[in-house]
């Protein structure tokens, strides 16, 4: 590829991407790069519901970035590639992220590390990328730069597919017979941590059975999964390509496969902006259109209300529903860790990755690097695992990656110790589910009384005899040991998940709008937490909240418990179970000239469908900030 078109870099300077975008190239001499261009800021919430194409949803790329990015001005402005920082590619497992660079017209993505499902989008579309800055000379000095090269240097899987014709046609081949292993299927046993161990376990050996002796960090390997699942936002490209690829060939294990209207059923709800819906809510009843054709097309079971199973977030129902220790849990959705803690390994993946598995039953995985981290004390008073994991991801040893020692490289955080035994499944999920968040790519708790006491309840299994232990002398990246004693409450402040302050360093810090919802935020050990601050107290005048339930189950029995109607007796807004605000499709929208306190697990520039500071705290601060209409300690009332 020789440079025929400019170079976009995305300076963590707003003013120099403006000057940029007015016709003028940076004459680039290291000057700080914007930390973690996620996937909402390539490719809004509200774009990637008019489609999956790189016509539509090119001239949607970088909308807003910074707030100077202008619809079609990086395609107007003749952009052939652009330059990030660090964790570029953060957040979402939307494919579509990476199609709007190539509808953009973007043809090669230089960035100093990039985000697992990102860069498993980019490999599986054919997109090449770079952690060589270098690069940018190399390319403004006139040389052809061979991007092919850049794939030759990725890991053994990574390039048999590059050089096959991309993930779907090796899945062909793979069906056909005429693929075999990538990797050493008879390699020696040595201790493995549970993650590894379930890795090992899964892996396809090209033959009848499953399962290898070991795995270790850096290795990529296919491995079967378990529950495989979409949304509406990702259902319709899957199913395209499934069909493109496969026909009407069908699923494997299709009773293993479940799509969920959960991220655009609140749209319509009455307290939704009329701009949000005008936008909006047509496109999304096209996709959702597509979700549900496809279901009948296929065979595949369809939760969502009024339809034939139960409403509620997909990550929150896989916990109910689905998931089991030991099992490979994926959905076409990042926050997928959820159901890690179940104690099985669960990952976002993209589209295409998500089609290969609907088909053949297997996802490609680079065994990642694991870090135990060991919890003990008792969480006193109101400290709860959202100050935990904000806590964790925000330590820079996590923000920024030091666990990484080449660009494709993915972590995983093994949560174990006695601390664990104080809090119950739906607690523990946020430890989970919000590892993403910290770059890495899931989060598996070791066996514990929760997982046990959770499944015996909610299905009346013991599960005890399936849960993977880790071996005592395992291997470890890093070994990190928290007393719950030096944990403080903790925020992210707006911008990133990783902004970890501590909420005694933000006394005066104005709320307007306060959400209690998602997938972290809306599960019955939610709404009790922030009921119980509530409880005797009132709203701060000018205050909004607004609670929704995670699944429909918890709805019921948060009307049961009678914390619904103690939310409404106060004023708040209490939706249908859903997926809604957090990404700008429901009720908690915030609007012009507010400040928001949500127990949601992204606070990403406009993620939440407006422009306004978000910050991300747990179900007690969440409330507590509601009565006083600042950011409040709930010992404090």
């Amino acid at each position: 590829m020789k440079l025929s078109g400019r170079i976009l870099i995305l300076a963590d300077d707003p003013a120099l991407v403006a000057t940029q975008l007015d016709g003028q190239d940076l004459a680039w001499s290291g000057q700080p790069l914007h930390y973690g261009v996620n996937t909402d800021l390539m490719i809004s919430g509200a774009a990637c519901t008019l489609g999956y194409t790189g016509e539509v949803l090119g001239p949607w790329f970088l909308e807003n970035f910074k707030e100077v990015v202008k619809q079609d001005s990086v395609k107007a402005g003749g952009f052939q590639v652009i330059v990030g920082g660090d964790a570029y590619g953060s957040g979402s497992s939307r494919e579509v992220a990476v199609v709007a660079h190539q509808g953009a017209g973007i043809e090669l993505v230089i960035a100093k590390s990039f985000q697992r499902i990102f860069q498993e989008n980019m490999v599986y579309g054919g997109m090449p990328f770079t952690t060589d800055l270098g690069v940018v000379d190399r390319l403004r000095g006139g040389e052809d730069v061979d991007t092919r090269a850049f794939f030759t240097a990725l890991p053994t899987f990574f390039r048999a597919v590059a050089e096959g014709g991309g993930l779907l046609e090796y899945g062909k081949r793979l069906l056909a017979g005429e693929v075999v292993p990538t990797y050493d299927v008879n390699v020696p046993a040595r201790p493995l941590n549970a993650v590894e161990k379930i890795i090992a376990r899964k892996a396809w050996t090209g033959g009848p059975n499953d399962g290898i002796a070991a795995v270790e960090p850096g290795d990529q390997v296919l491995c079967r999964t378990a529950f495989r699942g979409v949304h509406e936002y990702t259902a319709g490209m899957v199913v395209a390509l499934y069909r493109e690829a496969f026909g009407s060939e069908p699923m494997y294990a299709p009773e293993l496969v479940a799509a969920f209207e959960d991220h655009f059923v609140l749209i319509d709800e009455a307290t939704v902006p009329e701009n949000v819906k005008r936008a909006r809510l047509a496109p999304a009843r096209q996709l959702t259109k597509e979700m549900v054709d496809a279901c009948e097309e296929y065979g595949v079971r369809l939760h969502g209300p009024g339809r034939p199973f139960k409403p509620g977030v997909c990550h929150r129902l896989v916990v109910e529903e689905y998931g089991r220790p030991g099992d490979i849990i994926i959905l076409t959705d990042s926050h997928t860790p959820t159901a890690g803690v179940l104690n099985a390994f669960a990952f976002g993946v993209g589209s295409t990755a998500m089609a290969f598995a609907f088909r053949t039953g297997l996802i490609p995985v680079t065994v990642p690097k694991v870090v135990r981290v060991v919890i003990n004390g008792e969480p006193r008073g109101v400290l709860s695992p959202k100050d935990l994991i904000l806590h964790i991801i925000g330590d820079p040893y996590f923000r920024e990656e030091h666990w990484r020692s080449s660009p494709t490289d993915t972590c995983v955080i093994q949560f174990g110790g006695p601390g664990l035994d104080h809090w119950n499944v739906d607690e523990l999920s946020v430890l989970t589910n919000m590892t993403v968040e910290g770059g890495l790519m899931t989060g598996v708790v070791e066996p514990c009384r929760p997982i046990v006491e959770f499944l015996k309840l909610r299905r009346g299994v013991d599960v005890t005899p399936e849960l993977v232990h880790p071996d005592p002398d395992a291997t470890y990246e890093r070994t990190i040991t928290i007393h719950l004693d030096d944990v403080p409450l903790t925020v992210a402040t707006p911008g990133d998940s990783r902004n970890r302050e501590s909420l005694a360093a933000l006394p005066n810090v104005a709320i307007h709008n306060v959400v209690i919802a998602s997938c972290t935020g809306g599960s019955l050990a939610d709404l009790r937490a922030a009921a119980s601050v509530l409880r005797g107290r009132k709203l701060a005048a000018g205050v909004r909240m607004t609670v929704t339930p995670s699944s429909a189950d918890v709805a019921s029995a948060a009307q049961a418990e009678g914390l619904l109607d103690l939310f409404l007796s106060l004023g708040a807004v209490v939706s249908p179970p859903g997926c809604g605000s957090c990404i700008g499709n429901g009720p908690g929208i915030p609007l012009a000239g507010e400040t928001t306190a949500s127990t949601t697990n992204r606070n990403f520039d406009r993620r939440m469908g407006s422009a306004g500071p978000v910050f991300l705290v747990s179900p007690a601060v969440a409330a507590a900030s509601a009565v006083t209409g600042k950011l409040t300690d709930p010992r404090d009332l």
